[in-house]
């Protein structure tokens, strides 16, 4: 099958609302949390995705009645101890967070499983979920040391005091998710805050979790019940039409039902920091996440600013269109401690200097981070995605602030994500 390659050109205005795709990080987790609970649960505005359907595949195939219609997923179960082993291998896909959270709850059953994924995530690194899991008393075989597949034999679990190495929403995810049947008390210490989706569904869920600061416990062997779970939209896809809104002179974007949970709105600190126009409207809560509405406006000095390695989980999807970003801010900018984002499923860092170099942009590329000058226009020019939906998007993005036309090879990758993304680009350029 060929790669798709798409023909971008600079859009004469970037203007509309805009109702972004639900959230792929919470539609995972409710999928699989629901799936450990007892009971029925729905959950409304489900992203169907490559990724996230690779969880419900997964998941239907350790017995659990699940259905996915209309945005709607439909989750009935008689809770975690009902699992039953799989036939067959189950197949993750690209999604590193299907493998990781669901080795998190294989770890807690008393049967063998597999998990594999394609050959972006079985380069992807492993051993950050085997150690914990390991340690806890799961069973886990993987390939070279680290890497996919994984066979997994569990049960058996016992709590302890995790000092995580990097702030990881998954190893987070993966190790709360054993600790629901581990004896005793899991205690889990972040370097920083990373995403806690995991950690607010439990809670609105009613199993009881203690989080102060970056500290989180949870005691195991209690039952968690089934509810209902509203999924908003996703702030990492909204981020590249912010991006595109914030460069455009006479842009104006209205981006309605967008999640704002605080470890995931780097995105628009960032914006702010380097000077663009953002306002936040109708902030409610929706199944224990904020969530609201974001306006930006076009047309002031974009600036130069700084991420520090603390602030990278707060934007750790959103780094590549933040370089493009760059491009067009006036003077250095400088990301760092991002290394992490060599271990996606493409070498980000690399993925996309070596792209926006090619569209005329001037970045050093180092072994933690960028720094980027700017402002550079950009030209069109064939560019690769790498098999990497963030970088797809992101380079669609550097595109519509290019003169000429850009190419984009193995643009098809953005259906991991975000499958309307192209339909939304020309949503909003149409003159």
């Amino acid at each position: 099958m060929k790669e798709l390659k798409v023909e971008i050109s600079q859009p004469k205005r970037f203007v509309g609302e805009y109702v972004p795709p639900p959230d792929k990080s919470i539609s995972h987790r409710a999928a699989i949390l629901l799936s450990v609970a007892k009971g029925t649960g729905v959950v409304t505005n489900f992203l169907e995705s490559e990724d996230t359907l690779a969880t419900i595949d997964c998941l239907k195939k350790l017995g659990v009645n699940i259905e996915l219609e209309n945005n709607n997923l439909v989750v009935k179960s008689e809770g975690i101890e009902s699992f039953r082993e799989p036939d067959d291998v189950l197949d993750a896909k690209n999604s590193a967070t299907s493998m990781r959270l669901l080795s998190g709850v294989l770890a807690t059953r008393s049967f063998f499983s597999v998990l594999t994924g394609d050959k972006y995530l079985r380069r992807r690194p492993m051993k950050r979920i085997i150690e914990p899991l390991s340690s806890m008393g799961a069973t886990i075989y993987s390939r070279q040391g680290g890497f996919a597949p994984l066979a997994i034999y569990g049960g058996g679990l016992t709590g302890f005091n995790y000092w995580m190495k990097i702030a990881s929403a998954q190893v987070k995810s993966a190790v709360l998710l054993a600790a629901l049947r581990a004896r005793g008390v899991t205690v889990l210490t972040e370097p920083w805050k990373s995403r806690d989706h995991t950690e607010r569904m439990l809670k609105f869920l009613g199993y009881p979790v203690e989080i102060n600061g970056n500290r989180i416990s949870i005691e195991g062997g209690m039952q968690i019940n089934s509810g209902n779970i509203v999924v908003p939209g996703d702030i990492s896809s909204a981020a590249f039409f912010m991006v595109a809104a914030a460069t455009f002179p006479d842009s104006k974007l209205y981006i309605r039902n967008v999640g704002l949970n605080p470890t995931r709105t780097g995105i628009i600190k960032v914006l702010k920091r380097a000077g663009a126009e953002i306002q936040l409207k109708n902030l409610i809560e929706k199944s224990g996440e904020p969530t609201g509405d974001v306006i930006i406006k076009g047309g002031k000095e974009l600036l130069s600013f700084e991420i520090e390695a603390h602030e990278i989980p707060l934007m750790i999807d959103e780094i590549p269109v933040i370089a493009v970003l760059a491009t067009q801010a006036k003077g250095k900018t400088v990301i760092r401690g991002a290394k992490e984002l060599r271990f996606k499923e493409s070498d980000r860092l690399k993925a996309i200097s070596d792209n926006l170099i090619k569209m005329g942009g001037k970045i050093r590329e180092f072994s933690e981070g960028l720094e980027i000058l700017g402002p550079t226009k950009l030209q069109g020019t064939v560019v690769n995605a790498f098999g990497d939906h963030r970088i797809a998007m992101s380079l669609a993005i550097a595109a519509l602030v290019a003169t000429g036309t850009t190419i984009i090879e193995g643009a098809d990758t953005v259906s991991i994500s975000y499958p309307s993304f192209f339909d939304d680009i020309n949503l909003l350029t149409q003159s």
